[in-house]
């Protein structure tokens, strides 16, 4: 249990940032994004870790790093199963160098292993977003095997993100807004009063 007497730092202060209490009370978890690929993972997820300041990391990224081949490649050359399989290793293995910001794939948290590790091992996040907001923002992307089946994966995939510890709209506001939702949700999660309060006054 958190502490929720934990007074919150001064805002100007140099050594405490204003967000430290959530690292603190994160330990060695990290928070991890989930959600169908244009719900904004990487984009919000590079925001939250500054805000946090905590490192970034996208699993897709690592993947194709680690396979020296971009991930349509991998699809063409081993098939979905083979690709699935790499992608539990990575996401296994960034796990265990939290506390960070992890963006992952979509069809990620389909592995109940996964699931499992991510619940041990992190906060989970899910960046809710309907389906006609995925499509505007995936119609121009060619770089993912399965933009096209978006319709069809949603609702096979939707009651598998929403098992996640938060979930947060994602839509079309400000990255920044989005970001001011997850860490008000984190600190709730985390029970953290303080800046509970302080998030619900700016608002």
């Amino acid at each position: 249990m958190v502490n929720t007497a934990i007074q919150k730092p001064e805002e100007n202060s140099p050594d405490s940032p204003p967000n430290a209490e959530i690292v603190r009370a994160l330990g060695a978890r990290s928070v991890v994004l989930i959600g169908m690929m244009g719900a904004g993972k990487s984009s919000i997820g590079r925001r939250l870790a500054a805000r946090l300041g905590l490192g970034f990391v996208d699993a897709d990224t690592e993947i194709e790093t680690a396979a020296g081949m971009s991930i349509p490649d991998i699809f063409s050359a081993h098939g979905e199963a083979y690709f699935r399989a790499g992608e539990a290793r990575v996401i296994a293995r960034l796990l265990d160098h939290g506390p960070q910001v992890l963006a992952t794939g979509g069809g990620a948290v389909m592995d109940q292993r996964t699931r499992d590790l991510i619940q041990i091992k992190g906060i989970s996040v899910w960046l809710r977003a309907d389906l006609d907001v995925l499509m505007r923002r995936t119609k121009r992307r060619n770089d993912r095997p399965l933009v096209d089946k978006m319709r069809d994966l949603l609702p096979v995939r939707e009651p598998i993100y929403a098992l996640a510890d938060i979930t947060v709209q994602s839509r079309d506001e400000p990255h920044e807004t989005i970001v001011d939702e997850i860490i008000a949700a984190l600190s709730k999660q985390l029970e953290l009063a303080g800046i509970v309060a302080d998030v619900e006054k700016k608002s």
